[in-house]
């Protein structure tokens, strides 16, 4: 799937059920992310915790501007609304 919208990152952590729900959120609303994995990036790890200032994942980051933590499908659905995505 092609995504011609702000880039979306995903920021999780093995074992997170609020990571596994915004993942099948995302999926579910057709937008296209990248997946890191906390536990294995010390550097997207630092990101998040010092520049953006979360210490819970999962962290929805979009075009660099837009961001939030935990599952929140409201959010989701408002960058799928924003981005043009369809389900």
């Amino acid at each position: 799937m092609e995504n011609t919208g702000p880039a979306i990152t995903l920021y999780s952590k093995p074992a997170c059920v609020q990571c596994t729900m915004t993942k099948k959120a995302l999926d579910k609303a057709g937008l296209a992310y990248e997946e890191v994995d906390l536990t294995e990036n010390p550097a997207a790890l630092e990101n998040v915790t010092e520049e953006l200032r979360y210490s819970q994942a999962p962290i929805v980051q979009v075009d660099d501007e837009s961001h939030w933590s935990g599952f929140r499908p409201d959010l989701i659905a408002r960058a799928a609304s924003a981005l043009g995505a369809t389900a």
